[in-house]
């Protein structure tokens, strides 16, 4: 029998027909709504710099997006698609686990912690940062110690586990400081450069950036007690393994190439805009650690000794 007659007599019963319909009846989860729906929604921040933030062209850029679009690369390969649109929607550190929850975003993008309480909610990928949570200020203020902010104001991002910490830590201490909130990361600045907030309390790498970017960078200083160590990781959601796998596959890929190298030194040790700002941020080691054997733990002893500050509010949370 001719080649040509066996496919004809397949397509009679319909066989070859069923067999592209299988496939995609085997998708589940998010990997199935971004078949249907031929684009995959990430979730980005306005001003999470250098992680994910809008320059002056108002396009998203950032360590964090170069990361997440080697996962759609690798996604769009999965799935077999020949095109896959990419649709950026905005999401603020209050408001990004319920849109991941509830469908709206299949990636988070930012600067978001990775930790037991979270895991709860959400899933991470491999981590793709390690930071600690210290306080900024400005010089004349003179603190060196959370101690120093006794009875003073301090402000912190709505929605992060650093405010979460704080109101801990403010309370077992009995600081006496009043905690301000800013809707986002340049409102929390903004705060601290006029005068509302003696001190704020971030992400070191996050607060670095704030400090380059600012009009006046020699006027604030970062405390070197670090109140927590934090690992990043892009954000997913809960109970969709098949999905994690092929997000976890394309990072830990990338995270044993050179790629990666040349990724962070783009966004921490090399200009960049809109302001061709270099932070100057070699990669910690505790980051190399994690690209030689990556881990989604969200256990922050996996990562480094953990501060007296974080015990103590980590004790408290339970």
């Amino acid at each position: 029998m001719k080649l040509t007659k066996i496919i004809a007599t397949l397509l009679s019963v319909g066989v070859i027909g069923s067999m592209a319909p299988v496939q995609a009846q085997e998708l589940t989860g998010t990997l199935a709504k971004i078949k249907k729906a031929g684009s995959v929604t990430l979730g980005v921040r306005d001003g999470s710099v250098p992680f994910s933030y809008l320059d002056d062209k108002q396009q998203y850029q950032g360590y964090s997006i170069d990361l997440c679009m080697k996962v759609v690369t690798a996604l769009q390969k999965h799935l077999g698609m020949s095109e896959l649109k990419v649709v950026m929607s905005p999401v603020t550190s209050a408001n990004r686990i319920p849109l991941m929850a509830n469908g709206t975003i299949d990636l988070e993008c930012g600067s978001t912690t990775n930790n037991l309480e979270r895991q709860q909610q959400v899933a991470f990928a491999p981590t793709m940062f390690v930071i600690g949570n210290r306080v900024l200020s400005k010089k004349s203020s003179n603190i060196k110690t959370l101690e120093d902010l006794r009875g003073k104001t301090l402000v912190a991002t709505a929605g992060t586990s650093t405010i979460k910490q704080m109101t801990i830590l403010n309370k077992e201490k009995n600081l006496g400081m009043t905690i301000a909130v800013g809707k986002d990361h340049p409102e929390s600045f903004l705060m601290l450069e006029t005068g509302r907030a003696v001190a704020e309390a971030n992400d070191d790498i996050l607060l670095a950036s704030q400090v380059a970017n600012s009009k006046n960078p020699n006027d604030y200083e970062i405390t070197k007690e670090a109140l927590s160590v934090e690992p990043y990781g892009i954000m997913l959601r809960k109970g969709d393994p098949a999905f994690k796998k092929v997000v976890d596959d394309a990072l830990i890929r990338l995270y044993k190439s050179e790629d990666i190298n040349r990724i962070y030194a783009k966004w921490f040790t090399s200009p960049i805009p809109p302001k061709n700002i270099n932070l100057k941020f070699p990669m910690p080691p505790q980051l190399k650690a994690v690209f030689m054997n990556p881990t989604d733990s969200g256990d922050p002893a996996a990562y480094a000794a953990v501060p007296e500050a974080q015990k103590t509010s980590d004790k408290r949370k339970k």
